[in-house]
């Protein structure tokens, strides 16, 4: 930039994307600073370098806000994994708003788990479980589809569900 370019002549490109020619290193700075803007050395790697007139801080900016709008857009598309925790024993009541909080994080576009959680003797009654997570799985299914189905592990029982 500026000063910093070593060529004796370069391929000068104006401020309107004019292409001026081939022009001495000292009369394109010369250029750039009558009209208040930088020399960017855009190609080194061509004979003569291509640079051009251009507000380098501006162009700077404008990279960093687009980058920064890229990122933006991929942290919407992220998915965060949800868990609501229930009992076999879960009155309906409360399993209804479990429910609700469950869609609303379905329709923001994350993944929900539903976990059973059984406590001593409530081994006994699995199959509690499985119909209680295969109720919710139909409940939900206007709004999230089924990924992971019903398992069992230690003392859990696991649905996925992800959003439509």
């Amino acid at each position: 930039m500026n000063g910093g370019i070593k060529a004796r002549q370069v391929r000068l490109i104006n401020e309107k994307n004019e292409q001026i020619g081939v022009v001495d290193r000292y009369e394109a700075i010369r250029i750039a600073q009558d009209a208040g803007l930088d020399l960017v050395e855009v190609s080194p790697n061509v004979e003569p370098p291509v640079c051009r007139v251009m507000d380098y801080g501006k162009w700077l900016y404008e990279q960093k806000r687009k980058a920064r709008e890229a990122h933006k857009k991929t942290r919407v598309t992220t998915q965060v994994l949800k868990e609501i925790r229930i009992r076999p024993e879960t009155d309906p009541h409360d399993l209804e708003i479990k429910l609700k909080q469950a869609r609303q994080f379905l329709e923001k576009g994350h993944k929900v788990q539903i976990s059973v959680i059984f406590r001593g003797r409530q081994m006994l009654h699995k199959d509690k479980g499985f119909e209680l997570l295969e109720s919710i799985a139909e409940t939900m299914s206007d709004c999230s589809k089924v990924e992971g189905s019903s398992k069992l592990a230690g003392k859990r029982m696991i649905l996925l569900l992800g959003a439509k």
